[in-house]
């Protein structure tokens, strides 16, 4: 990851503190996670195991400033994802948005008075699911299980989940697997990252993408027109979602998916998922622990 894709949205003062901070400490940027502004209150870094402060009171005619920057100088063509709470930037990085909503008919139709901005830091960990493939894949059959992996939030369920939709589509030479067609129903942005269409993790050669749209709404798509072999979606949950799930599984397509939780007590807290692993519709429940 190189910092310059991220600070440069920064005003030249900003943008020099930054500069100046990471290039005192190389470490900073090696295991930086966020890159937190808010109005009138000092820049946040957090890193993997500490929070570092820099003493400048971010005004809001400055956080304007960075929003027009990442809007390309128009706000308004951004709108759409703005309402969604965040945007998606050249390498794959995310910047949370939050501020005054303005809401009709339950409806979100902006967000003013942007008070703060979360700059998450985007990181591919190339081959962190090669623990779990040899339960997900089945190699003899040239297929995989239907799997579901769970861990609490923030513990990288979302990253092996991407490496390993890479590494299905792609195939796993070493162990003679051929690539699937693979299926993502990226509904918040954070598996294939979309920049202007194009992803920016990597996540196989054989994989379509849909972004932006709900989990059941995707995975319904995407069995209509893209006849996939596998679909993969992030942090399941809904009645919805177990309701597409069905139907994915019923037209012959297998899926992977996640979703929060810590061990079996937290599936079964879940009616909806709990159906799904009892009835042996989810072949495979990987646990992801701190190790």
């Amino acid at each position: 990851m190189q910092i310059e894709e991220v600070i440069r949205y920064f005003p030249i003062h900003i943008y020099s503190l930054l500069k100046n901070t990471f290039e005192k400490n190389s470490q900073i940027e090696e295991n930086l996670q966020e890159i937190r502004v808010r109005v009138n209150r000092p820049i946040l870094l957090k890193l993997r195991q500490a929070d570092i402060l820099i003493q400048y009171p971010v005004n809001s005619t400055e956080i304007l400033q960075i929003l027009e920057k990442l809007c390309e100088n128009s706000i308004y063509a951004y709108k759409n994802q703005i309402c969604q709470g965040f945007l998606t930037i050249k390498g794959g990085h995310r910047i949370g948005i939050a501020g005054t909503i303005v809401e009709e008919n339950g409806k979100i139709l902006n967000v003013k008075y942007i008070t703060s901005l979360n700059f998450r830091i985007a990181r591919q960990i190339r081959n962190c699911s090669n623990s779990v493939l040899k339960e997900i894949v089945d190699f003899k059959n040239q297929t995989i299980y239907n799997t579901l992996i769970v861990a609490p939030p923030g513990k990288g369920k979302t990253t092996v989940l991407r490496d390993a939709i890479r590494k299905i589509s792609n195939g796993i030479n070493e162990m003679n697997f051929k690539g699937k067609t693979c299926g993502v129903v990226d509904e918040r942005g954070e598996i294939a990252a979309m920049y202007k269409g194009v992803p920016q993790n990597d996540i196989g050669m054989r994989t379509d993408v849909v972004e932006n749209v709900s989990k059941s709404q995707g995975m319904k798509m995407l069995i209509r027109s893209m006849a996939p072999e596998v679909i993969a979606c992030d942090e399941i949950g809904s009645k919805e979602d177990v309701e597409a799930i069905k139907e994915v599984l019923t037209a012959g397509v297998k899926g992977i998916f996640t979703m929060h939780g810590r061990d079996m007590r937290d599936i079964k807290n879940n009616v909806e998922i709990n159906k799904l692993v009892e009835t042996r519709q989810i072949e495979k429940v990987i646990f992801l622990n701190d190790s």
